[in-house]
Order: structure tokens, then C-alpha cells, then sequence
């Protein structure tokens, strides 16, 4: 079904137990019971239904479905698959009218160009009017859709369960505050390659696993061709630059491109403001973030 490096298997057994202990250590020091996902129809969001539901139960999950008028309706089909499959809430918020009547006001948005792009990567390639268009609205509707669910958290009294792989977040193929932002995030250490691999074996729909992954900004969007290259082999590679820090003259030794290795480099160096809270000027002796870090803990508890 599906291309998955020798590096990169999983005991998909074990990985679904540790993340099901990370969810509900999650929920209990934060003092909720409850979580809410982002649903957009991709294996992704899919997978982390799945694994929200099978650790607290279908019964406290809130699926929060938000197209935009330019979706595939395939996008909504997969996502109420999931939610019938799981038997959990749902809801749809059409983020059309928001983002319409943002941009519609804009006068200096460029005409040029249908709908979205996305997410910042490479952004150095994006000097043309209708991919600076498209840039914009795609980083808009990603943060109007985190909007969207932050606000649907409150009558649900849940928190927001992140759906960004590792691949798409050390390559910074993700929008700041959009949906790299989350509570927590049950697949966040797990590659391309791995979500598949998780999502087979806990069920996810086929329809949903087979398909080419998209963020669903403009008709016919993939990621991969976005990007410019497989998950398999970027999963494969990043493996070695990240989890087993080969310098590059290594890497290279083992088949990879000098030209592929070097772009994926400068994707994850130009990223890294991507994966880190914003830095704070220090001014007094303890800094939040800096000097002042606790685990998070349950709300009315004090420091040991």
C-alpha cells in the first residue's frame, strides 16, 4: 500500500500504548477529560482521532470537521468516515465566510491566483503574485481553522490534540500559531512513513491511507509535490540527519543526492524558529521559559 523505509518501522503495538499514556497524562495534569481534533479527511488528523479515542473513549472526543469552499468533497467524506467509524461528536464550521470577508477587505491582496497555498516552505521560491497569494491564504485558513477549534474547546471543556507529523515539522511544513499550535500532540515524533504504518494497524479507513497526502488548499494539491520529493525518501533521509546525526558526508555515502541533502538541511535550519516558543528578553533573575520551567500540573496545585 504504501513505501516505508527498513529504518522506519515501528512496533505499532507499543508506539499505540505509550501515546494512549501520553494522552491521558496530558488530559490529567491539565485537569481535563475531554479533547477535541481538527478533522480535515487526511491520515493525520484521521490517525489522531483514532488513538484520542481509543485512550479516553469515543464518547469524549469532539471531531470539529472546517472546509473551505474550494475543499475536495472527498476532504469531508473521509472526515465523516472517521466519525462514523469512531461513533464520537462532530461538528462543521464552514471557514469560507471568515476567510472571504478577510481577504475581500484586503486591497492589496493580489488577483492573481484561486486559492490556497501553503505553509512557508522554501518561502524564497515564492516571489510570484498568485504563490504570494496563495501563501497567505493558506497560513490564514490554517490559523482560522485553529481559531475555530480553540473556540470550540471552551462549551466542550476539552483541549486541542495536534495532528503535525515529524516530517512536517522539521522541514517547517506548517504555519506558526495555525497548525503547528495544539495542547499536546500525540504524532509529533512520528515520521510520514510512521502515521501510515499506525493508522493500518489501528484501523483507519483505506480510502483514508491510500490517498495522496494534501492539505487540501487549491484542486489537485499534493504535498509531495509541493515539497519536491517522497515521504519515503525525506523520512528516510531526516532519519539519519536527525535521529541518528550523521554528518553529511555520511549521509551521502549511503545513495542520497548531495543537492537533496543540502535543500532538506537548509528546510529544517530555516525552520527552527517553527519549533520553539518565542524568545523572551531577559530582564529579571527567573524568566518564564528560561529559568522558570515546571512540568504542567494540575489547576489548583502548587509547587513542590
Amino acid at each position: 500500500m504504501f513505501e516505508l523505509p527498513a529504518e522506519l518501522e515501528i512496533d505499532t503495538d507499543l508506539a499505540r500504548r505509550i501515546i494512549s499514556g501520553f494522552i491521558g497524562g496530558q488530559l490529567r495534569q491539565a485537569g481535563f477529560e475531554r479533547a477535541l481534533v481538527g478533522l480535515s479527511g487526511g491520515i493525520d488528523s484521521a490517525l489522531v482521532a483514532y488513538l484520542v479515542a481509543h485512550a479516553i473513549g469515543a464518547e469524549r472526543l469532539l471531531c470539529v470537521l472546517m472546509p473551505y469552499r474550494t475543499s475536495a468533497p472527498a476532504s469531508e467524506s473521509h472526515a465523516r468516515e472517521v466519525v462514523k467509524h469512531l461513533g464520537c461528536a462532530s461538528e462543521l464550521v464552514d471557514i469560507s465566510p471568515m476567510v472571504d470577508a478577510y481577504f475581500g477587505g484586503m486591497g492589496d491582496l493580489d488577483s492573481d491566483g484561486d486559492a490556497a497555498e501553503t505553509h512557508g516552505v522554501d518561502q524564497s521560491a515564492k516571489g510570484e503574485t498568485g504563490s504570494l497569494r496563495r501563501l497567505r491564504m493558506g497560513n490564514f485558513m490554517a490559523r482560522t481553522r485553529m481559531a475555530v477549534l480553540y473556540d470550540r474547546s471552551v462549551p466542550w471543556r476539552g483541549l486541542v490534540a495536534g495532528t503535525g507529523n515529524k516530517t512536517e515539522t522539521l522541514i517547517g511544513y506548517t504555519t506558526v500559531f495555525g497548525d503547528n499550535a495544539s495542547a499536546f500532540n500525540p504524532i509529533g515524533d512520528l515520521y510520514k512513513t510512521q502515521v501510515r504504518q499506525l493508522a493500518a494497524a489501528l484501523g483507519v479507513p483505506d480510502s483514508i491511507i491510500g490517498k495522496a497526502p494534501s492539505a487540501d488548499l487549491w484542486p489537485g494539491q499534493t504535498d509531495e509535490a509541493e515539497v519536491g520529493f517522497s515521504y519515503a525518501e525525506l523520512d528516510r533521509l531526516l532519519y539519519w540527519l536527525v535521529d541518528r546525526r550523521l554528518p553529511v558526508s555520511e549521509v551521502v555515502s549511503k545513495g542520497f543526492q548531495p543537492e537533496f541533502v543540502e535543500r532538506v538541511e537548509r528546510m529544517i535550519a530555516g525552520s527552527e524558529f517553527k519549533r520553539q516558543v518565542p524568545p523572551i528578553a531577559k530582564i529579571g533573575p527567573r524568566t518564564a521559559g528560561v529559568d522558570y520551567l515546571y512540568p504542567r500540573r494540575r489547576p489548583g496545585s502548587t509547587r513542590g
